[in-house]
């Protein structure tokens, strides 16, 4: 996974993924993404910066069940340049974690350092986080807790970061595929 380089190959699998034909006139464009970036203080990670600019701008085919929402709307609610604020998934329906204030933290978690990429229904959302230590990875944020998605992370057999979330998806895996430890 690299966050600051698109690799060709990469952005190959994700337009086949989307099936995206038309040219790149449903991408925002490098004007676009740059001004989001600005308005928003953050750089977005590779390659989802690189696809919206230059594949697509959101989709009503999954990744996520309900369609990849754009850019704009991902993240219209979000404080993209707060630090996301978990070190790793937390279960807080079972635990409280090391917080202080979990609430506070738990309000955070959907909100501060992450963008929006859309839902599987039934409060069961992904994001794409884009600042701090976990800075490119895709978690799933529910309401009862929040997890990164990854093989390193277990429960999964999909790559990190965003192509990783793509191509799991369209290989037609389930999102929890790895066998129990």
């Amino acid at each position: 996974m690299n966050n600051d380089q698109a690799d060709p190959g990469e952005l190959a699998a994700l337009r086949e993924a989307f099936a995206v034909d038309d040219g790149g006139e449903s991408a925002l464009g490098w004007a676009a993404v740059r001004a989001f970036e600005t308005e928003h203080g953050v750089v977005l990670p590779e390659p989802y910066r690189t696809f919206v600019a230059e594949v697509t701008d959101g989709s009503y085919q999954g990744p996520p069940e309900y369609g990849l929402v754009g850019l704009v709307e991902g993240g219209a609610k979000q404080k993209l340049a707060e630090p996301f604020p978990l070190s790793g998934a937390w279960l807080w329906e079972e635990d409280e974690g090391p917080y202080e204030d979990p609430d506070a933290v738990i309000e955070q978690v959907g909100r501060d350092g992450s963008l929006m990429l859309g839902t599987d229904g039934c409060g069961m959302d992904w994001h794409l986080i884009v600042t701090g230590p976990h800075r490119g990875q895709i978690w799933q944020i529910t309401g009862e807790g929040a997890f990164p998605l990854g093989a390193e992370f277990g429960c999964t057999t999909a790559e990190s970061g965003f192509a990783g979330w793509v191509r799991h998806w369209a290989a037609g895996r389930e999102w929890f595929d790895a066998p129990p430890a």
